[in-house]
């Protein structure tokens, strides 16, 4: 059962309640006893509203998209070595520990 918030405006509380696509909540009275809470001092009858909340989707994106779009992506390849995979033809393909010309050029990356 997916799971949604409910918002009252008299108690200016938001709570999540589990329940089944079909059931239809519209009261804090409803809501209470679904998410088996105490309704505390709100009336019963005061009315909710449903919350959309943002949706988060992970893509896995490959490295030459990362490349193209201005994302250094770096890998661990060895205590104090690692690789940048999104390398552009002027950067060192390794970075190193301690040695700054391996580093990433990023501002040449950020335009303003």
């Amino acid at each position: 059962m997916p799971n949604y918030d409910y918002f009252c405006e008299a108690n200016g509380k938001t709570i999540e309640v589990n329940h089944r696509i079909s059931e239809s909540l519209s009261t804090w009275g409803e809501v209470c006893f679904t998410a088996q809470i105490s309704l505390d001092d709100t009336d019963f009858e005061a009315p909710v509203r449903k919350v959309i909340r943002p949706v988060s989707v992970a893509i896995p994106t490959s490295n030459s998209t990362l490349k193209e779009k201005g994302f250094t992506k770096l890998v661990k390849r060895d205590d104090g070595v690692y690789e940048n995979v999104t390398a552009l033809d002027r950067e060192s393909r390794y970075m190193k520990a301690g040695d700054n010309s391996t580093i990433p050029q990023l501002h040449k990356k950020i335009s303003s």
